[in-house]
């Protein structure tokens, strides 16, 4: 069997067990071990079928045409280089989360609403990837978008979920109306909808511009850039944990995809304005969803924010790739190029497990709200350590993958004084600065994470009881802990796995990095940098282990113990310790007073009066409420004034078709 057959045969796959989980609904405990147990084998025969063929055929494109779809089209499937390693991230992502839900599906409240839903989205995102034509690729995204949404909405009895799925449904349809007016630009007069026919067709300087701007809209939305990004920090907490884990971890790299196919594959060499707009928005939301972030206690909604900024770190690095593929620089085009696509499969490793590890906690606690935790390090040792893995991960600190990426990211903007253009030549430094701020808030907020969740006493009863989670859900996060490793010590392989797609889609690549000496990597050249993770891993274990030893063997024996400093109280009580809010503070002081009109609001008792006095710190959504909720208004309004529609004549009606054909007429006349 084919590699294009076999991917095919998995999600045939995943779409039976879909059926077998409405079958079994009635037996919620028999069927979570069975569609779950099903859907890992699946995916991780999908992972390793997409993977050999990335490895072994990557310079090869095998394609099928099915007979569904439009008549007179087909149903076209390729499957390429750039398709196979977004299947490996898709699959790799969905056999984890498979086997993390095979110990937490057993909490789940409503399985009936969880299980159908969930290989059908799995499903769902394989057939985004593979999809050749416009209408397969488009009817897949729609199926995608609507079996998250069921996942989103699976306890729909809480408000709060109900507005995540309205918002997510809404914002879905705006992106699917964007992608379906790219493709139709693309087609054009002859409606030439599928691929291979697009990508060979001739298309005007404006045309190409305009479809680059639908699909940064239309893949935007769906990614999670700013000011797109109002559906992502409500939906994601809203699903269950390891639905979480895909939407974040997972779901937004096929929007990616869908970027990368259309503007770097279909519309061919692009104008190096078009670059300018893309950092701009990478940067943009990678500063701003680092900083919302920092602002949240809800230990989902941060990790929500964050995949907003990692967002924002890809777009930047394809921003540069496009920006040097216009001025065919192939070398730092492919470098900019490969460091996006290495941040993407970084990116769904440390975020699915960022997202494992919170579900590990909901489900011992109860708990989301960071302030309500603490001393989680006593009471689930193994879920602290691969949290605080994913966390220095997403940090961007060595040995980790997350370092490795963004270094490279960094190595592509040192190439930018290089550009001829005046406008890159500001542009691009000034987008490095904005990422630079992100990572060094990014470190902030996941101290705060990390040391507020796990570290110092428990803040209530939740924390002091809660227990080490199953195993299946320790193996899953063990797994990526491993991984993240893996990927930051041994980075040239990952190099060398993604050059070939570079190869394919800007006709340049990176060196090979693996035949380098003590398994170093060297982008450019040794002179502009280089980077070796296992001497960097090495150096830290032997400093960290002669520090350890001499502070044994020539410290002094003698030990005193007495209480800590409590500023005056003998014994302080936990909630005396740094919250959230607190941590954020400054951050808070220097940035929120513009970003989020933030406000400290103290209410003091009158005199006499024992009642404590009471801190709120008051946030505003500023995008939310600048121009979303205008929007909404706007809606609203005209939704009422156009209700008058309803109650014409035959005459009125009559008249109305009459002035919509002929519209539409003009329309088709001038764009003949």
């Amino acid at each position: 069997m084919t590699g294009l057959a076999l991917q095919l045969a998995c999600i045939a796959a995943l779409l039976a067990i879909a059926c077998v989980a409405v079958v079994f609904s009635r037996t919620p405990r028999f069927a979570t071990t069975i569609v779950y147990s099903l859907s890992l084998i699946a995916c991780a025969v999908a992972t390793v079928s997409a993977a050999s063929w990335l490895l072994l055929h990557a310079d090869a494109a095998a394609e099928r045409v099915l007979p569904i779809g439009l008549p007179w089209l087909g149903s076209h499937w390729r499957l390429d280089a750039l398709a196979a390693f977004f299947l490996v991230v898709i699959n790799l992502g969905g056999a984890l989360a498979s086997l993390y839900a095979l110990g937490y599906g057993r909490h789940e409240h409503a399985p009936q609403r969880v299980l159908p839903f969930y290989p059908a989205f799995l499903a769902g995102m394989n057939l985004v990837v593979l999809a050749a034509d416009a209408f397969s690729y488009l009817l897949s995204w729609e199926f995608m978008s609507l079996a998250s949404w069921a996942l989103v909405m699976a306890h729909h009895r809480i408000a709060a979920n109900r507005r995540a799925g309205y918002v997510y449904l809404l914002m879905a349809s705006f992106g699917t109306l964007m992608l379906l007016l790219a493709f139709g630009l693309l087609a054009g007069t002859t409606g030439a909808y599928d691929f291979a026919a697009i990508r060979v067709a001739p298309h005007a300087p404006w045309i190409a511009t305009l479809v680059l701007l639908l699909m940064l809209l239309g893949a935007g939305s769906k990614a999670g850039l700013v000011p797109l990004h109002v559906w992502l920090p409500l939906a994601h907490p809203a699903a269950p944990s390891h639905v979480s884990a895909l939407m974040s971890g997972v779901m937004t790299k096929v929007a990616i995809y869908g970027f990368i196919r259309v503007v770097f594959d279909l519309l061919g060499t692009p104008d190096w304005s078009t670059s300018g707009v893309v950092l701009a928005f990478g940067g943009v939301t990678a500063a701003v969803g680092i900083l919302y972030a920092l602002m949240e206690s809800d230990l989902k909604r941060l990790l929500a924010y964050s995949t907003i900024e990692n967002i924002g770190v890809v777009f930047v690095a394809l921003g540069l790739a496009l920006a040097f593929q216009a001025n065919d620089e192939k070398l730092p085009a492919a470098l900019a190029f490969t460091a996006a696509l290495f941040h993407v499969f970084n990116h769904s490793l440390f975020k699915s497990l960022l997202f494992f590890g919170a579900g590990a906690v909901l489900s011992a606690t109860g708990e989301r709200d960071m302030d309500r935790l603490g001393g989680l390090i006593h009471r689930m040792p193994v879920t602290s350590v691969v949290f605080l893995v994913g966390s220095l991960a997403i940090s961007a600190l060595p040995p980790f993958n997350g370092f490795v990426s963004e270094w490279l990211i960094f190595q592509a903007v040192l190439q930018s004084p290089q550009l001829p253009q005046w406008g890159l030549k500001i542009l691009v430094p000034a987008v490095g600065a904005l990422m630079a701020l992100a990572a060094a808030l990014a470190a902030a907020c996941f101290v705060k994470a990390y040391g507020v969740s796990f570290l110092g006493r428990p803040r209530g009863d939740a924390p002091m009881r809660a227990k080490e989670v199953d195993r299946f859900s320790l193996a899953a996060m063990s797994i990526l802990a491993a991984l993240c490793l893996l990927a930051g010590v041994l980075p040239g392989l990952v190099m060398d796995a993604l050059a070939p797609i570079a190869a394919d889609i800007l006709g340049g690549r990176l060196a090979p990095q693996t035949p380098l000496a003590w398994l170093s990597i060297v982008p450019i050249s040794e002179s502009r940098g280089s980077y070796n993770g296992g001497l960097v891993a090495l150096f830290i274990i032997v400093s960290a282990s002669l520090a350890f030893v001499a502070i044994r063997l020539f410290a002094t024996g003698a030990v005193r113990r007495g209480p800590a400093w409590g500023c005056g109280f003998t014994d302080p009580a936990p909630l005396a310790q740094y919250s959230a809010a607190g941590f954020a503070q400054p951050i808070r002081r220097v940035f929120g007073t513009l970003l989020f009109r933030a406000r400290d609001r103290v209410t003091m008792p009158p005199p006499g009066d024992v009642a404590p006095a009471r801190l709120r710190i008051e946030l505003h959504d500023q995008v939310w409420e600048r121009i979303y909720a205008p929007l909404a208004n706007g809606v609203v309004g005209a939704a009422v004034r156009l209700n008058r529609l309803q109650l014409l004549t035959i005459r009125g009606y009559l008249s109305l078709v009459f002035a919509t054909l002929v519209t539409l007429l003009l329309v088709l006349a001038i764009w003949t």
